[in-house]
């Protein structure tokens, strides 16, 4: 077996990172990070000695080690291995939590280091995957690792807050929708958005669902495919349409467009051209 450790730093947050690794025969010395560590067993078992204990992480385990937590690690049994491990600044995930309950220093440290967490593992593997994407918006991966830092917040023991809002709910999310379309051609973020409707985080990631059918991620990528299509229309040129309204490149563009209406941008122009002769 080919040994492999792989880093992915993010593009939209600092410090954040994904790593993944398989191995049979390498061992970590005893080590720590000053990020968060928040792993998921994948393949093998992973054995690591930390806290004073002896852990053995199965296939579906994750594995939390708080910032500065000193730990080791290797293959159990010398069979191999493959995991998946995200490295979240302190700072960032420790806001994140506070933007959604309440949650003292001590708590945000969790007491062990092993967890058998359906949601969590799930939310780990997800954000992992999403970073390998070169489409990935700042607005996906900050949900995401909201998911991960609502998860956090109950381990840790910490509360929701309550949501008490000034004024209606769909008068907010109104508010919301209303700032999305008119900064379809800027980079938009949960905070921005929040911001614009006053509403935390939690509570309007969960309502915007309800209300709309779709995460704002999702809906913001919808208002882009309909933007484009207008453009396309008044004959802008598909590499242009992309640009100006935030897709990656003309490939993503091209990707999310048939996804919705079946065919391409030049596919489109072109049957629009066809209709007018």
């Amino acid at each position: 077996m080919q040994e492999q450790f792989q880093y992915l730093p993010s593009q939209h947050t600092d410090g954040l990172s994904a790593f993944s690794a398989r191995m049979k025969e390498f061992s970590y010395d005893k080590h720590a990070h000053e990020e968060y560590s928040i792993g998921v067993t994948r393949k093998g078992r992973q054995d690591f000695f930390s806290g004073g204990a002896y852990h053995k992480s199965n296939v579906g385990n994750v594995m939390i080690f708080n910032p500065e937590q000193v730990h080791d690690g290797c293959a159990g049994e010398r069979s191999a291995l493959e995991y998946e491990m995200l490295y979240i600044p302190q700072h960032t995930l420790m806001a994140m939590m506070q933007s959604l309950g309440q949650i003292t220093p001590d708590q945000a440290r969790l007491k062990q280091s092993l967890f058998h967490d359906e949601q969590l593992r799930h939310q780990v593997l997800n954000l992992s995957q999403m970073m390998r994407q070169p489409t990935l918006s700042a607005l996906e991966e900050e949900a995401a690792l909201l998911a991960i830092a609502q998860s956090m917040l109950r381990l840790g023991g910490g509360s929701l807050n309550a949501g008490h809002y000034h004024g209606r709910k769909d008068t907010l999310l109104l508010r919301a929708k209303e700032y999305i379309l008119s900064n379809l051609d800027q980079k938009l973020s949960v905070d921005d958005i929040c911001q614009a409707a006053n509403m935390s985080k939690f509570h309007f990631i969960r309502l915007f669902n309800e209300q709309f059918g779709m995460t704002p991620h999702q809906f913001v990528l919808n208002c882009r495919v309909n933007r484009a299509k207008q453009a396309l229309e008044v004959g802008d040129k598909a590499s242009d349409v992309a640009i100006d309204l935030g897709f990656a490149d003309v490939s993503h563009l091209n990707r999310k467009f048939k996804r919705v209406f079946g065919i391409t941008p030049h596919q489109y122009q072109r049957q629009l051209h066809a209709s007018d002769s």
